[in-house]
């Protein structure tokens, strides 16, 4: 389209024209001009508003849950970060609002969960929420999609093998190849988890660093040296019908 027709449709078009389109043609709709990128540059406009109600379910566009993520499109943005139903145990199932992942109450099982979208490149931040009881185990961080999501008995799943990091939740250990890397954060008798806290997970792909925030106080870097692989959001479980919610967030707010 020549540019100087693309300036003379109305906002009010563009916005019904855009509602239409997928994410890759807006992506390309934004490089027409100036005007057009500034228009799809606005993340409360009613072109991602009207995206998110037919992406995202009303409960969680209603609840607290995506507060960390204010406009529309961070919201649609983490949705398609979200859990993936397909890249799970068979005892996990994500719940309809999208964000949060159930485990089923079964004995002698330890299972986990990826996000639908690993990184490679760059820095990406994402919230991580348990909102049931941690059980004995309950570890979040990174894998590769060569980890596997279930095993028996009640074990750190996340963190077992050399494909994987993890920290526990539960006795504040980071967890790589089957091994103990010692505690974490290092302070002097660290606070334990509190359900329904808020832990950030920072992954720079850039100096390869996996770090933690919890209550936005940045707890140290975790691991050092990751691969040069396609890093995914993970958790793992062993607690009956607990629940865990990600929030992908966007690069960290430092920078």
């Amino acid at each position: 389209m020549d540019s100087a027709i693309a300036t003379l449709v109305p906002d009010n078009v563009l916005e019904v024209i855009f509602s239409y389109l997928n994410l890759h043609d807006l992506r390309n709709c934004s490089l027409v001009c100036k005007r057009w990128y500034a228009f799809l540059n606005d993340e409360n406009n009613d072109v991602w508003r009207l995206h998110c109600i037919r992406k995202l379910a009303e409960e969680a566009l209603k609840s607290d849950l995506l507060s960390s993520v204010p406009t529309y499109k961070a919201k649609l943005r983490a949705f398609y970060h979200a859990w993936n139903p397909n890249d799970c145990s068979r005892n996990i199932y994500i719940k309809p609002n999208g964000f949060t992942l159930h485990r089923n109450p079964v004995a002698q099982s330890t299972d986990a969960s990826r996000g639908k979208i690993g990184f490679r490149h760059g820095r990406h931040a994402w919230e991580v929420i348990w909102e049931g009881p941690l059980g004995t185990v309950a570890v979040i961080g990174i894998s590769t999609k060569d980890t596997p999501l279930q095993c028996h008995g009640y074990v750190a799943l996340l963190g077992s093998d050399d494909q994987s990091w993890g920290w526990n939740l539960v006795d504040n250990h980071l967890l790589h190849n089957g091994d103990a890397q010692g505690n974490y954060p290092l302070l002097n008798n660290a606070p334990k988890y509190q359900v329904g806290e808020r832990i950030r997970v920072i992954l720079d792909c850039d100096d390869n660093t996996l770090s933690f925030e919890k209550n936005y106080e940045f707890l140290g870097v975790a691991f050092r040296g990751l691969p040069d692989k396609k890093l995914y959001p993970t958790v793992s479980a062993v607690y009956g019908n607990t629940e865990v919610s990600m929030v992908y967030l966007g690069p960290p707010l430092d920078g």
